[in-house]
């Protein structure tokens, strides 16, 4: 599981944290996004695409190979906090709380990660 808790305001710590779970993908471990603070924006179409950070993969690019191969989630209070609803964010991505995370992230074998 990896926490984002960075978005345009922190870019580095943001890319890294989808680099992170691209690259797990690629090695066959199942992931999960959690996007929350500064990176809900990122739920929204598009965002991804305007997001720039030299000498990184493209963020729009490592979104979509987690949308693609993994699970990616919406905190529910950082969603509400924007205004962001079920009917505005990509598809694929799940809007879910507290409740979720700490399940989720309870399980046997998970490792958290947050950025």
């Amino acid at each position: 599981m990896i926490k984002v808790t960075a978005g345009a305001d922190a870019p580095e710590r943001c890319n890294q944290a989808f680099t992170v779970a691209a690259a797990a993908l690629v090695s066959g471990v199942p992931v999960s996004v959690w996007l929350t603070g500064e990176s809900a924006w990122f739920a929204l179409p598009g965002r991804a695409k305007e997001f720039v950070l030299p000498e990184a993969a493209p963020l729009a690019d490592l979104l979509d190979a987690v949308l693609a191969a993994g699970r990616v989630t919406l905190c529910t209070q950082c969603a509400a906090r924007r205004g962001i609803t079920v009917d505005d964010i990509i598809d694929g991505v799940r809007i879910a709380g507290a409740s979720t995370f700490v399940e989720e992230v309870l399980a046997e074998g998970v490792q958290a990660l947050v950025y």
